[in-house]
């Protein structure tokens, strides 16, 4: 044991090939402490972990973090809400088995209590049966019913640069140990303040990961993960004349009646499919079965395209 009470140890027989199964912040270990040089043993079974897919084309995930309990995607309100992109953390959130929180950073920044309600309605309808609370690490406001929220567990910070999770870290703390660097005021966007995963101790119990500012959020094999996100839309689905709707221009549709009826935005749907097409690019990189079924899709809405193109010729005539 050192000073600072980090024990240091070898894992020179239990690094493994699989960079899913790379050891990441948040990872259990089985180390032998009586052993000269120490030595990791094994890796205990994570319970749950966040992974995205990286920034290079190949089907390869991320993990960013392991055995978490709850995610907080962290979002600034000193710039416009992006709801497709806290729908894509959350999506990965889902996936990851933690249960998701967004935090709406920098709360003091929005001038009446009424425009703050209505910002925090407009995400609650992006986060179905997610909590959304609004922080203020200036006044405090939030700051306690997140320190509770917190104190149950591991957490993971997620969020872009300028989101405020090094401040937010910061107060939840109880002091300045993160370093912070100011936005820009041109766009609100924030440097790399963080550049490593830190796992911290909170003083009131519960363990937070903080994490570097994402700038690419990628989704690898979140198909359930997207579902939870949209689950008004997937509670619809079922309702649809065919079992295979792609909600797209098929007769008897449940999904499209909603969007024409104003109970489901355009948007939300616009949203799903984007993030649905991504994931199964993804997935098909590495399941040739997924691919098949991609390309019978494909085959399947170009000959309904040239059907309608067809109709529509014998009308012109």
């Amino acid at each position: 044991m050192t000073a600072d009470g980090l024990v240091r140890v070898d894992t020179e027989f239990v690094t493994p090939n699989d960079p899913l199964r790379v050891i990441c912040t948040g990872d259990w270990a089985a180390v032998d402490v009586g052993g000269d040089p120490r030595y990791v043993q094994a890796y205990l079974p994570r319970r749950t972990a966040f992974v995205r897919s990286t920034s290079s084309k190949r089907s390869e995930g991320q993990i960013l973090a392991a055995n978490v309990d709850f995610a907080i995607v962290a979002v600034s309100l000193a710039v416009e809400l992006d709801l497709g992109r806290i729908e894509r953390f959350l999506a990965l959130a889902w996936e990851s088995g933690a249960q998701p929180l967004v935090v709406l950073t920098k709360a003091d920044l929005v001038p009446d209590a009424e425009g703050l309600s209505y910002l925090v309605q407009d995400v609650e309808t992006a986060a179905p049966g997610v909590p959304v609370l609004p922080v203020s690490a200036t006044d405090g406001v939030g700051l306690d019913v997140l320190a509770a929220v917190v104190s149950g567990g591991t957490t993971v910070l997620l969020g872009q640069s300028g989101a405020g999770k090094s401040t937010l870290a910061n107060a939840l703390l109880g002091e300045d140990v993160m370093a912070v660097h100011t936005t820009r005021d041109v766009d609100g966007k924030g440097r790399h303040t963080t550049t490593t995963r830190n796992l911290l101790v909170l003083p009131g119990g519960g363990v937070l990961i903080d994490t570097p500012g994402l700038r690419g959020v990628g989704l690898f094999d979140a198909e359930s993960g997207v579902g939870q996100v949209f689950s008004e839309i997937e509670e619809l689905a079922e309702s649809c004349r065919f079992q295979d709707c792609a909600h797209v221009a098929e007769p008897g549709c449940a999904v499209l009646s909603a969007v024409a009826s104003g109970g489901l935005a355009e948007r939300r749907l616009e949203s799903y499919r984007k993030l649905l097409r991504e994931n199964q690019r993804i997935v098909a990189k590495t399941d040739a079965r997924v691919r098949a079924e991609l390309r019978k899709e494909w085959k399947r809405r170009g000959a309904v395209g040239r059907a309608a193109m067809e109709v529509k010729r014998g009308r012109w005539q």
